[in-house]
C-alpha cells in the first residue's frame, strides 16, 4: 500500500513539475515576444524620427533655394531698372 501511494504522489508530484516547467517556458516565450515588439515598435518610431528629420531639411532646403531665386530675380530687376535709369539720363543728356 505504501508502494502505491509513493508512486502514486511521485507521479503526482513529476506531473506538476512538468506543468511548471511548462509554464515557466510559456511565460518566457511571451516575455521574449512582448520584448521583441517592444524592439520592432521602438525601431519604427526611429525610422518616423528619421523620416521626419530628413522631409525638414529637404523642406529646408526647398526654401533656401526658393529664397536665392527670390533674391536673384529682384537682383536682376534692380540691375535692369539701374540699367535703364542710366539710359535715360544718356538720353536726356543727348537731347540737351
Amino acid at each position: 500500500m505504501k508502494r502505491r501511494r509513493r508512486r502514486k504522489r511521485r507521479k503526482k508530484e513529476e506531473e506538476e513539475k512538468k506543468k511548471k516547467k511548462k509554464k515557466e517556458e510559456e511565460e518566457k516565450k511571451k516575455e521574449k515576444k512582448e520584448e521583441e515588439e517592444k524592439k520592432k515598435k521602438k525601431k519604427e518610431e526611429e525610422e518616423k524620427k528619421k523620416k521626419k528629420k530628413k522631409e525638414e531639411e529637404e523642406e529646408k532646403k526647398k526654401k533656401k533655394k526658393e529664397e536665392e531665386e527670390k533674391k536673384k530675380k529682384e537682383k536682376k530687376k534692380e540691375e535692369k531698372q539701374n540699367e535703364e535709369e542710366k539710359n535715360g539720363v544718356v538720353l536726356l543728356e543727348d537731347e540737351k
